[in-house]
């Protein structure tokens, strides 16, 4: 248990267990905490048709006196961006 505690940011799943989205809470010492849901193929409008593409909903939650909400927000972006190609952590 002692490793487990003192983290600065945790990642909390609830996809196993099903649900589409949730608010996770920030714990002190955290000072973020990224919540991953399950995730489903939907079908996505690209412009002229849809196609399918697997969504993986992500909920940021954190501490606004320690993260500027800009910041975080660039984070949740490169995370998505990272996650839908990940060849682009080779990068």
């Amino acid at each position: 248990m002692d490793a487990m505690q003192g983290a600065t940011f945790t990642i909390s799943s609830l996809g196993g267990i099903g649900g589409t989205a949730f608010t996770p809470i920030v714990n002190a010492p955290e000072v973020a905490i990224l919540g991953v849901s399950r995730s489903k193929v939907v079908p996505v409008f690209n412009g002229e048709e849809f196609q399918p593409r697997t969504l993986l909903p992500l909920s940021l939650s954190y501490d606004h006196r320690a993260i500027d909400g800009a910041e975080a927000a660039r984070f949740t972006n490169y995370l998505s961006m990272v996650l839908s190609d990940l060849r682009r952590i080779l990068m």
